[in-house]
């Protein structure tokens, strides 16, 4: 059975330029890694209008349950300005122990660590009961449309069955070892635009000025406790990221004002919920300013948690016995794939650690990356006693 070298394999991954949503050939590349490993492997392009193609990858070894899955992504956010990094951010390079390349820790490094770990398990376990597999996107930086979330549906229609799934992502955020994800906050972004009257700003009695309106909407948005969290998430929290009035006089009372604002909310709420809350705020103020309003919603993903259970704390047992540290169970951060993973089957997530992610000089410890093949290889183990 063919051993693939974790640094070996992630400076392989990291050559490719796959920049969110470009697949720059490193779908095809992994799938013949996997097809060495003995897996039946289809890559899928969706496409959907208005946004661009993606191809992803669902790879499968054996046919029989179990079926334990491995998830990740291999596009990346572009590197910013390469003058900027030490080395060519698409040519990696170890420098004092550290692979360097746009991608190393979020999230190539983890891909190549689990296959890595994958091809150990087989060499010492040419039969075990259950079976592998892998669930690859392109699109896990970008809009996440043409992603994973359709290959969750292209999955159920096929009636596969996935028992658990870990997600590769970077949850540690210094240490290798500190945190499991169990769960993550729902994001929902709300684009508002309120109307008024135009008119000249000395006879304000003959006009209407939205931005009046706005700004108590926000103020009123600011002051909601939606809750105080709970045992296992965060309070839900509200920020307000756009305030835009496009008027280019100063002495005109403008026809429109324009606000954008992120919530993350806890398992307490729905995206349904805080929509009909925040509604009845844009009414009310609205009727009493006699203003109209627009608003237009994005939910990126809903509130989930995995009830701990003895897989958990099996992949908890065995992070400590590697790095002698007990990792934290954890939803602080923000959203994943396993957003839409979590429709089909419990997951977690546990990577490498997130510190310099999207930073210029992406970097992970070549430490860290050979104790994460031999955790996720220890994980195979255990999980398929």
């Amino acid at each position: 059975m063919k051993i693939f070298n974790d640094v070996k394999l992630a400076k392989e991954l990291i050559k490719f330029p796959s920049i969110t949503p470009v697949d720059a050939g490193v779908i095809k590349f992994l799938e013949g890694k996997l097809k060495v490993l003995g897996f039946k492997t289809k890559i899928i392009e969706f496409r959907e209008k208005n946004f661009k193609p993606v191809k992803n990858l669902y790879a499968k070894l054996g046919s029989s349950k179990p079926n334990f899955c491995f998830a990740g992504h291999l596009d990346v956010v572009p590197p910013g300005n390469i003058k900027s990094w030490s080395v060519n951010p698409f040519r990696p390079s170890v420098k004092k122990g550290y692979l360097i390349g746009r991608g190393a820790n979020d999230m190539k490094g983890s891909i190549a660590s689990f296959v890595s770990a994958l091809s150990i398990f087989l060499s010492k376990n040419s039969k075990f009961n259950g079976s592998i597999s892998m669930l690859i996107t392109g699109d896990e930086e970008g809009d996440a449309i043409n992603g994973t979330k359709k290959l969750v549906d292209y999955l159920k229609k096929k009636k596969e069955k996935i028992n658990f799934c870990l997600v590769g992502e970077p949850t540690n955020p210094n240490r290798l070892g500190q945190m499991i994800k169990i769960g993550r906050r729902g994001s929902l972004t709300g684009s508002l635009v309120i109307k008024g009257i135009q008119g000249h700003v000395a006879y304000p009695d003959r006009a209407n000025n939205p931005s009046t309106t706005i700004i108590n909407i926000l103020s009123e948005l600011k002051k909601i406790k939606f809750d105080k969290g709970t045992r296992n998430f965060q309070p839900t929290n509200l920020e307000v990221t756009k305030i835009n009035i496009s008027n280019t006089a100063d002495n005109v009372i403008p026809e429109s004002a324009e606000a954008s604002f992120n919530i993350r909310f806890n398992n307490k709420h729905s995206s349904s919920s805080i929509k009909k809350k925040l509604n009845k705020i844009f009414k009310k103020i609205c009727k009493k300013n006699k203003t109209s309003y627009e608003v237009n919603y994005k939910v990126s993903g809903e509130a989930f948690l995995t009830r701990t259970n003895s897989t958990t704390l099996m992949i908890q047992k065995v992070i400590k016995k590697i790095t002698n540290i007990k990792p934290k169970l954890s939803t602080t951060g923000g959203t994943s794939d396993a957003r839409f993973i979590k429709k089909i089957s419990p997951c977690l997530e546990f990577g490498l650690v997130g510190k310099n992610m999207h930073k210029i000089d992406e970097s992970v410890s070549l430490n860290d990356l050979k104790k994460l093949t031999k955790i996720y290889e220890n994980i195979l183990q255990n999980y398929f006693k």
